[in-house]
């Protein structure tokens, strides 16, 4: 039983990083620019494969900056010359927008790399166990990543909570018109904050991509929890955030590893639910089998009874 819960503890809380490496961007992207970024988690994709071909021509460590940097770039182009004309149309065109962006997305990176998984492999350095938690190896990569997105959470609570140019950032979304008159350009500060967010997804997408399977439909696999993460912590808060990432994270983990139902708790207590008991089917139904729709159950909660999210200073 000590075992479970270690070793589930140290899953949830990577998983939970892993995802809060994700929903950092997006996190940033509507804190500062009030958009939902349905195209998000195809960004992610791309640093996964642009991270791969670059990990073939010069090496792991030189694509581990570069593609979040390209991608970046190419997230604040889509800014500049796409959703910059839909924004005046309101939140249902730049919905629309990026919705159809993930398609695109998709499908390039269909033809370029197929939809086989690609080889993209743990950087020597890093392929080998750091710790071993009673009878399981812990790869010394995991804890990279583990690092990594705490120090992008540190780095970005800083910078928006410290910095000049955060408070600016933060601004530009309540009152652009006021930012504008002291004299900063608004549309460029939006271009940026697209690109970085855009930039940080990629991140999450090479250094996921060497532990995950690196894919054509990966972005479909974690979109959708994304988007539950950002909900739950709070749109727009950073903080809430990181603290949803973790809490999903954790009840996932958790819930995978509890083969356990409702009738082998009846059963504990003395209470035998045979075949043809009132609702058979779902009494024997273990935790393990819904612990992918658990992040969802909670969304539906957190939307009735907060919903602003944990942390969040708008209502989803």
């Amino acid at each position: 039983m000590l075992e479970l819960i270690v070793v589930s503890t140290l899953n949830g809380v990577l998983f939970g990083m892993l995802l809060f490496l994700m929903a950092s961007g997006l996190t940033l992207i509507f804190s500062m620019m009030g958009v939902l970024n349905f195209a998000h988690a195809s960004f992610y994709m791309l640093g996964a494969f642009f991270g791969f071909q670059l990990s073939r021509w010069t090496g792991f460590w030189p694509g581990l900056v570069l593609a979040p940097l390209l991608v970046g770039a190419l997230g604040a182009l889509v800014e500049r010359y796409g959703l910059r004309h839909v924004h005046r149309h309101g939140h249902v065109a730049e919905l629309l927008f990026t919705f159809g962006l993930a398609y695109v997305v998709e499908e390039v990176v269909q033809m370029i790399w197929g939809k086989l998984p690609a080889d993209y492999r743990v950087p020597e350095a890093l392929d080998f166990a750091a710790f071993t938690v009673f009878s399981t190896n812990y790869p010394a990569y995991k804890m990279f990543m583990l690092l990594i997105a705490i120090g992008i959470f540190v780095v970005l609570f800083a910078v928006l909570t410290r910095t000049r140019a955060g408070l600016i950032i933060q601004a530009a979304l309540s009152r652009p018109d006021m930012v504008a008159m002291l004299g900063h350009n608004v549309p460029r500060v939006f271009m940026l904050a697209f690109g970085c967010g855009t930039g940080l997804a990629a991140l999450a997408g090479v250094i996921a991509g060497p532990a995950l399977v690196t894919q054509s439909n990966m972005a479909a696999l974690l979109g959708p929890i994304l988007f539950v993460v950002v909900v739950v912590g709070g749109l727009g808060s950073l903080a809430g955030a990181f603290i949803a990432s973790l809490l999903i994270g954790l009840v996932q983990t958790f819930a995978v590893a509890l083969d356990v139902s409702l009738a082998d708790v009846f059963g504990a207590v003395g209470i035998t639910l045979g075949p043809d008991s009132f609702l058979a089917d779902i009494w024997r139904v273990t935790i393990a089998q819904v612990a992918p729709i658990l992040p969802y159950l909670l969304l539906v909660l957190m939307l009735i009874f907060r919903p602003r999210g944990l942390l969040g200073t708008r209502d989803s």
